[in-house]
C-alpha cells in the first residue's frame, strides 16, 4: 500500500498522474428526434480508443484520463460532434444528439443509412414519395426495384424474389402477418393492397435468410411498421389513376392514423390492344391507433376494409405479332362480360406490458376475411393471318365462362415476449391460427376452329378446359419461435460480431405435419475498417401450404375435378447466402456498395404455372431443384439531397420433375433496375424521377402441358417511367404560422418509350392441334397528372 501510494505521488510530481488512471464513459446516442442511432462511431483518437453504439444507441468506452478527453461522436449522413471531457476521473455519462447533415440544396435533411448486419434492410420511406406509380401501391413498387426482386406487369403489385413464386412472400404489418385475395388471376384485377404508404413509418425487407420470427414462406419477408406522428399531419393527393387522403393526429400518450384511397386504372386499361369498356373500382380505408397511457401499458389497433371492383365489357382487339419475315394478325370481336369483385376485412388488437425500456409483453389477435366472386361470360370469334400471304391459320370461336365463388377467415392470437440487454435482443411467440375456407369454383373453355370442337374425337363433344371445384377446408395451426440477436466485441477497438440465430416449430392438424425451422445468419464489422460489414446466413424455410397448393386436380372424360390433398406436405428450402455491404463518400455524399452471392437446395417442390399473376399448383407432383445467383446494389446520393440506386441479378433456377430437368417458371435469368432522381440545379422546387426496368423474360408452354417441356421465353421486360414534380408552395420548415406546409403539382409519363411488354398468351388451336401463341400486350404510353397537398 505504502509503495502504491510512493509511485502515485511520484507521478503526480511529473504530471504523469493522468497516465496511471482509467475511467469509464458510457452513455447513449440519439437523433433528433430521440430515437437510438445504431452503429455510431465513439471514438478518441489521442488514444487510439474507438467502439460502436449497439441497437438501442449505448455504448461503453475505457480511456485514460488526462487534462482534456477529446471524444467524437459521428455516424454516416449525420453531423459529427465532438466534446472535451475536462480532467475526468471516475464513472462519466454523456448522451449526445446528433443531427441529419447540412447539404448545398438547404431545405433537403440527409439522414443516416442503418448498417445492415442481418439479412433486413431498411428502405427508406422517402425514395417511394413523388416516384410515378401505375398501382398506387408505392410500398411494393419499391421492393420491386430492389436488387433480387423481379416482375413482369406494371397493373401488379405481385412480385418474386429469387426465383419463388408470388405465394411465397410473407408480409406483417405490426407483427400481424397479413393475407392478399385469393382469386386474383390478373393484374387488371388487382386493386390497393393491404399496405397503406402514407401510414407507413419504417420498411424492413429481406430477399432471404431472414430470422425465426417471419412466418413459413421460402422467399422473402416484408415487415411494415405503421407510424405514430407527435401532431397533427394532412395529406391530399388527387390523379388521373385515383385519390388518396391521410389525416394522423398525434399527442402526447397517443396517436390515430387513418387512410382513405380510392383507384382507378380506367384511363390506364384504355391504352391496352383489347378495347372495351373498363369500370375497375377500388376503395380502402384504414385506420390506427396507439395509446400508451402511462409507462406500464400500451394499446394498438389497426382496422381495414377494401372493396375492389372489376368490370369489362370486351369488344374487339387486334394484335400483330412475329417477325419482319414472318407476321403474324390476330384479330377478335368479342360479345360478353366480366364482372369481379373482392371484398376484404383486417383487424388486429393488441396489449402490451412493459417493465422499463428492456423488457414487454403483448397479446396479439387478428382476423381476415374475404368474400371473392369471379364471374365471366365472353366468347370471341378470331381470325389468325399469316400477313404476307393472307392464309388463314386459324379461323372459330370461343368461349370462356367461370363462376368462381371464395370466402375465406383466418383468426389468429399471438403472445408476444421481448427482452434487451446490453448484448443480447432476445423475442419469443407463440401463435394460434383458425382458417376456414369454401371454395365453390366452375369455368370451361370451349374451342371451335373450322367448325371442329376442339379436342375432336368425331362422336363426342368435349371442352378444352373445363374445372370444377367444391371444397371446404377448417383447420388449425400452431406456430414457436425463438430467437436472439447477440452483439460481441472483446474491447472498445476489436471486430463487432452480431448473430442472429432462432428457431422456428409449427403444426398443421389439416396434414397432420410439424415443422422444425433453425436458422442463423452472422455480420461482422472489422475493426481495420468499419465502413465494411460482411455477411453470412444458413436456415431451413418451409412453405406451408395454405390453399392453393392443396387443390390437386383430375381430369376424366374432359372434365377436371379439384379437390384438396390432405396427404401434400410443406415445400422446403435450404438458403445459403454470402453478402458484403462497403459504406463510402465521394464529393462528401454517402454511397453504399451491396452484393450477396445465395443457392437455395429446394426440396419437395409443388410444381406450378404462372399466367398473369395466378398461380397453378400440380398437387399430384414434386420436385427437387435449385435457385443461384448474384445481386448488386449500389445505393447513394448520387445528386446531392437525394437518393438513387441501380442494382443487378443474375440467377439459373431448375427443377427436376420426374426425371426432366425444367426451368422454374420465375427462372429470370437477369434482371437490371435504376432508380434516378434530381433537382434543378439552384432550387428544390423542381424534382425529376426516373425509373428504368430491363430484365429477362420468363419461359413459357403450352396450357396444361407445362410440366412437359418449357417451349419458349418471352421478350424481355423493358420499361421506363419518369415523373416530374414542382413545389408550387413551401412551408416545410413552418417559417410562417400557416397552416399549408407543402403544394406540390405532379406530371408523369408512364411506359415512357411505349414498349409492348408481353406478361401472358393467348393460345390459338387449329383442326389439327397446332397451337399458336398470341401475346398479350400490357400498357401503352400514358400521362398522369396529379397533384399533393400537406397540411
Amino acid at each position: 500500500m505504502i509503495r502504491r501510494l510512493f509511485i502515485l505521488m511520484i507521478l503526480t510530481l511529473l504530471g504523469l498522474d493522468g497516465m496511471a488512471q482509467s475511467f469509464t464513459l458510457h452513455g447513449r446516442v440519439i437523433d433528433e428526434e430521440g430515437n437510438p442511432v445504431e452503429f455510431a462511431s465513439v471514438s478518441c483518437l489521442q488514444q487510439g480508443k474507438a467502439t460502436v453504439t449497439s441497437a438501442h444507441g449505448n455504448y461503453s468506452l475505457t480511456l485514460h484520463s488526462a487534462d482534456s478527453v477529446v471524444v467524437k461522436f459521428s455516424m454516416l449522413g449525420y453531423r459529427t460532434k465532438t466534446r472535451v471531457l475536462r480532467n475526468p476521473k471516475g464513472p462519466q455519462t454523456l448522451q449526445v444528439t446528433l443531427y441529419g447533415m447540412a447539404n448545398t440544396l438547404g431545405q433537403v435533411d440527409v439522414t443516416g443509412q442503418k448498417i445492415q448486419s442481418g439479412q433486413g434492410q431498411e428502405l427508406s420511406t422517402k425514395d417511394m414519395k413523388g416516384s410515378p406509380s401505375t398501382t398506387g401501391n408505392a410500398v411494393e413498387e419499391l421492393v420491386q426495384s430492389q436488387a433480387g426482386v423481379s416482375t413482369h406487369s406494371e397493373l401488379s403489385s405481385q412480385y418474386n424474389v429469387r426465383g419463388g413464386a408470388f405465394d411465397e412472400n410473407s408480409v406483417y404489418i405490426n407483427n400481424v402477418e397479413v393475407f392478399r385475395p385469393f382469386l386474383v388471376r390478373s393484374g387488371q384485377q388487382e386493386g390497393l393492397s393491404v399496405i397503406n404508404p402514407d401510414m407507413v413509418e419504417r420498411i424492413n425487407f429481406s430477399t432471404g435468410g431472414f430470422e425465426a420470427k417471419y412466418g413459413d414462406k421460402m422467399s422473402s419477408a416484408l415487415d411494415i411498421t405503421y407510424r405514430q406522428p407527435k401532431r397533427t399531419e394532412v395529406t391530399v393527393t388527387a390523379s388521373l389513376l385515383g385519390a388518396n387522403a391521410y389525416v394522423g393526429l398525434g399527442g402526447k400518450n397517443f396517436s390515430w392514423t387513418n387512410g382513405l384511397r380510392y383507384k382507378t386504372t380506367k384511363y390506364l386499361l384504355g391504352s391496352m390492344e383489347t378495347n372495351g369498356e373498363y369500370k375497375p373500382n377500388f376503395l380502402d380505408y384504414q385506420t390506427y391507433l396507439h395509446w400508451r397511457p402511462n409507462k406500464l401499458w400500451s394499446f394498438d389497433i389497426i382496422g381495414n376494409i377494401s372493396d375492389n371492383h372489376y368490370t369489362f365489357h370486351p369488344e374487339s382487339r387486334e394484335t400483330t405479332f412475329g417477325t419482319l419475315e414472318d407476321v403474324k394478325s390476330f384479330k377478335v370481336y368479342f360479345d360478353g362480360q366480366e364482372k369481379d369483385r373482392f371484398r376484404t376485412y383486417f383487424g388486429t388488437v393488441g396489449i402490451t406490458r412493459h417493465w422499463g425500456d428492456s423488457t414487454s409483453v403483448s397479446l396479439l389477435g387478428s382476423a381476415f376475411t374475404t368474400s371473392e366472386r369471379e364471374q365471366y361470360d365472353i366468347q370471341g370469334q378470331y381470325w389468325l393471318t399469316q400477313t404476307e400471304t393472307s392464309e388463314d391459320l386459324g379461323v372459330g370461336t370461343y368461349f370462356q365462362h367461370a363462376r368462381n365463388y371464395l370466402k375465406a377467415r383466418v383468426g389468429s392470437v399471438k403472445l408476444m415476449v421481448k427482452h434487451k440487454t446490453a448484448a443480447h435482443n432476445i423475442e419469443g411467440g407463440i401463435t394460434f391460427k383458425k382458417e376456414h375456407i369454401e371454395e365453390n369454383s366452375r369455368e370451361y373453355e370451349m374451342r371451335d376452329s373450322a367448325g371442329y370442337s376442339i379436342p375432336h374425337t368425331g362422336k363426342d363433344l368435349y371442352m378444352i378446359y373445363s374445372l370444377r371445384a367444391k371444397n371446404k377446408l377448417d383447420a388449425n395451426r400452431t406456430e414457436v419461435y425463438l430467437q436472439d440477436t447477440w452483439r460481441y466485441h472483446r474491447n472498445d477497438s476489436s471486430t463487432l460480431y452480431t448473430l442472429y440465430y432462432g428457431v422456428r416449430f409449427s403444426h398443421w392438424n389439416f396434414n397432420q405435419e410439424s415443422t422444425l425451422s433453425p436458422r442463423v445468419s452472422l455480420g461482422i464489422t472489422p475493426s481495420w475498417n468499419r465502413d465494411l460489414t460482411f455477411r453470412l446466413a444458413t436456415g431451413l424455410y418451409y412453405q406451408a401450404p395454405f390453399f392453393k397448393e392443396l387443390r390437386d386436380t383430375s381430369t376424366v372424360n374432359g372434365m377436371t375435378v379439384a379437390s384438396l390433398n390432405n396427404k401434400v406436405k410443406s415445400q422446403r428450402a435450404i438458403h445459403v447466402i454470402g453478402g458484403m455491404d462497403y459504406r463510402f463518400k465521394v464529393n462528401n455524399r454517402p454511397y453504399r456498395f451491396s452484393a450477396e452471392a445465395y443457392y437455395k437446395f429446394l426440396h419437395n417442390l409443388i410444381p406450378y404455372s404462372v399466367s398473369n399473376v395466378q398461380v397453378v399448383y400440380y398437387g399430384d407432383h414434386t420436385a427437387t431443384g435449385h435457385a443461384a445467383g448474384v445481386d448488386l446494389k449500389l445505393y447513394g446520393e448520387f445528386v446531392p439531397g437525394t437518393d438513387s440506386w441501380i442494382t443487378l441479378s443474375l440467377m439459373n433456377t431448375r427443377m427436376n420433375v420426374d426425371g426432366r430437368s425444367l426451368p422454374l417458371p420465375t427462372d429470370q435469368r437477369f434482371a437490371a433496375h435504376l432508380f434516378f432522381t434530381d433537382y434543378f440545379p439552384g432550387t428544390t422546387r423542381w424534382k425529376m424521377s426516373l425509373r428504368l426496368t430491363y430484365a429477362d423474360g420468363l419461359p413459357f408452354s403450352t396450357p396444361h402441358r407445362e410440366l412437359t417441356s418449357a417451349s419458349f421465353r418471352a421478350p424481355a421486360y423493358k420499361r421506363a417511367d419518369i415523373g416530374m414534380s414542382y413545389r408550387l408552395y413551401d412551408n416545410s420548415d413552418h417559417h410562417s404560422s400557416h397552416w399549408l406546409k407543402n403544394v406540390w403539382l405532379g406530371l408523369d409519363c408512364l411506359n415512357l418509350l411505349g414498349i409492348n411488354n408481353v406478361n401472358s398468351y393467348y393460345w390459338v388451336t387449329d383442326v389439327v392441334g397446332q397451337q399458336y401463341a398470341v401475346p398479350n400486350y400490357l400498357t401503352g404510353r400514358r400521362i398522369n397528372a396529379k397533384v399533393t397537398v400537406e397540411f
